[in-house]
């Protein structure tokens, strides 16, 4: 078995870390470099680092922000957040970043993937989707949430991987901030049907949280905001949780 990854997600919004619930009612959480830097030392196997209203505003993502980060820390990091086209994915790389999550793009362009996949390899390439449970059909949702699209969780998943995105990272828009565990059923589904990686994301409020997206979710990394950044879960003691409970830790 893979070891399984723990990676802190850290949504900028002005230049700070803003942590909010079901998307919406934002709260600020610090400093995005200096938290980064408190994570990479603490163990996390990487970050994301997401510019949540550059779609919603139609501008591109922080460039000076991903250069802070990539001078203080030493494990690998995504960066998404209003990328449209090639030009956006170079000078994200150049700047420091290790790879790239689309989202808004993709489902609007899939075609994006592709080139991303074609220019840069695969593991650049992170496609983000987030999807909400609407009458027993899980849709993707455009702009962090706000636009509903005819598409559906499972089919858009295989064609991104089918296109060339090396990973999945799914969240549950109902389970986001919330708290409750993340959307296991729906993280099996894509474990299995997938042949590359699944982030589970949305519901983290307890170490046992993480095991249940590895065990019953079949999740290859887990990630997380808020139960890092207010402090209610320390990376260290998660991990050797979840070395206890048999699972495979870096």
């Amino acid at each position: 078995m893979l070891a399984k990854r723990i990676i802190p997600c850290l949504d900028v919004k002005d230049g700070m870390t803003v942590k909010g619930v079901n998307f919406i009612n934002f709260r600020n959480a610090g400093d995005p470099v200096e938290l980064g830097k408190a994570y990479s030392e603490q163990g996390a196997d990487e970050l994301v680092y997401l510019d949540i209203t550059a779609s919603h505003e139609g501008r591109k993502t922080f460039l000076d922000l991903v250069r802070r980060v990539a001078a203080e820390i030493s494990i690998p990091f995504t960066v998404g957040g209003g990328i449209n086209e090639l030009a956006d994915v170079d000078a994200l790389l150049n700047a420091g970043a290790d790879k790239v999550s689309v989202n808004s793009a993709a489902l609007r362009r899939p075609e994006l993937i592709e080139e991303i996949a074609g220019n840069f390899g695969s593991q650049v390439c992170v496609c983000a989707i987030d999807a909400d449970l609407v009458e027993d059909k899980w849709i993707c949702y455009l702009n962090g949430g706000r636009v509903a699209t005819n598409r559906e969780l499972f089919a858009w998943a295989t064609e991104a991987e089918s296109r060339g995105a090396g990973e999945i990272l799914f969240t549950s828009m109902a389970h986001d901030g919330v708290k409750t565990g993340y959307a296991n059923d729906a993280l099996k589904v894509l474990s299995e049907t997938l042949g590359i990686p699944v982030i589970a994301s949305g519901g983290a409020g307890s170490m046992e949280h993480f095991r249940d997206a590895f065990l019953l979710g079949k999740a290859d990394a887990a990630l997380a905001a808020s139960v890092f950044h207010f402090g209610e879960i320390k990376i260290p003691m998660l991990k050797k949780y979840l070395k206890e409970e048999g699972i495979v830790v870096r």
